[in-house]
């Protein structure tokens, strides 16, 4: 088994909105398309693209992954006889050194994901069907839950704009929401405070006064004095997750934050890397029978990365229940399914066509069932297939 063919592209992923951190007006996608051939006349084509929040990456693509990728010839098949990734994935990281993990990360995930697309393809399953087989003794949940993301800043929404937002995932089958907090920089923080307390209230008066249907995220924007300010006010409402509320990679201010913080915390989206994800688990205070982990397989080097940050999970007594992935993409998706994760992220309303999932998996009652189709079924999302259509 070989790969013959890899395309790239660029896409944006662009709009008026903003978290507390960036603005996503200029922000773009890298994709793929590889052709996987078996040696006895049958072929796949995979596709792939990074998760949001990171930019695209045709140059590390172009000088680096993809060239080796081509020149890896043969590679040996999985011991159920499919196409296995790893093998491919190995071959990419080959003359790697570790550490320094940083963008090269998105990169391989995105030839991480269209691997995993024509594998499941070739195996003639859909791709959580096949992961389930493969290293979940065959028991893939029936469906997964899901929670629809949204709630940015952008100009002119204000508080009516936000409830309206809301009432529209509701609508389409939602009961969890999450939105963004801290998102006023260079105002004081007290000012900043009334505003998203005020943001919070209103949505909690939609859901019903239910705190656990609401998630905030604040992107890493306080530092710790102003997550603890917070925190406190926060507390309250006994929300479903306080979200990213520090700079990812502060291990200790997290481990502060959770001796203040009784309500679950989550994080994780900006670590890309077992190493990194171990010493989160080390070293940040977080708690396994509450706080989210949020790690993205296609940010973290991708699917072949991410089993063995579960297995790591497993070995310092985390669940993979405690696993929501970032990214709100039909790969997370799958894997949540075939893996026995404890959902997934979605994004209703932005970052088209790369969000949300396929067009026959209704949301009802915050859950999803995956089909049949083989592979991940980027072919069943017309706006994303007819995307990525210009790389055959």
């Amino acid at each position: 088994m070989k790969v013959t063919r890899i395309r790239q592209d660029v896409a944006p992923i662009s709009g008026a909105i903003a978290n507390a951190y960036i603005d996503f007006s200029h922000m773009t996608a890298s994709i793929v398309a590889v052709t996987v051939e078996t040696g006895d006349g049958r072929r796949a084509v995979g596709f792939g693209f990074n998760s949001n929040g990171r930019y695209a990456q045709p140059g590390l693509l172009a000088e680096r992954f993809i060239p080796r990728l081509l020149a890896a010839g043969e590679l040996p098949a999985h011991p159920d006889g499919g196409f296995d990734p790893a093998a491919a994935w190995a071959a990419m990281m080959r003359n790697e050194k570790p550490g320094g993990h940083g963008e090269r990360s998105v990169a391989v995930g995105v030839l991480d994901m269209a691997l995993w697309d024509a594998a499941a393809k070739l195996a003639g399953k859909p791709l959580w069907r096949l992961l389930a087989d493969r290293y979940h003794a065959g028991a893939a949940d029936a469906a997964a839950w899901v929670y629809a993301a949204g709630g940015y800043y952008q100009p002119g929404k204000g508080t009516a704009g936000l409830v309206e937002e809301i009432r529209r995932y509701l609508d389409a089958g939602y009961r969890v929401v999450k939105i963004k907090i801290g998102g006023a920089p260079g105002t004081p923080l007290a000012e900043a405070l009334r505003e998203d307390l005020a943001r919070i209230e209103a949505v909690l008066t939609v859901l019903g006064g239910d705190g656990s249907r609401l998630c905030v995220d604040a992107n890493g924007r306080f530092d710790l004095p102003g997550a603890l300010t917070y925190a406190a006010h926060l507390a309250p409402y006994r929300l479903r997750w306080f979200e990213e509320p520090l700079d990812p990679l502060d291990y200790a201010m997290h481990a502060v934050l959770a001796e203040h913080y009784e309500a679950p915390l989550a994080t994780g989206e900006n670590l890309f890397s077992l190493p990194d994800a171990r010493n989160l688990i080390r070293h940040a205070g977080l708690r396994p029978d509450r706080d989210v982990l949020q790690f993205d397989p296609a940010l973290c080097y991708g699917l072949v990365e991410y089993l063995r940050i579960l297995e790591m999970l497993r070995a310092h007594g985390w669940s993979p229940r405690r696993c929501v992935p970032h990214g709100g993409h039909q790969f997370a998706l799958h894997i949540a399914v075939g893996l026995g994760l404890g959902g997934n992220e979605s994004y209703p309303e932005v970052f088209a066509p790369f969000g949300g999932f396929a067009d026959d998996t209704p949301i009802r009652d915050g859950m999803v069932r995956l089909t049949e189709t083989p592979g991940i079924g980027f072919e069943a999302k017309a706006d994303l297939y007819a995307l990525l259509r210009r790389l055959l």
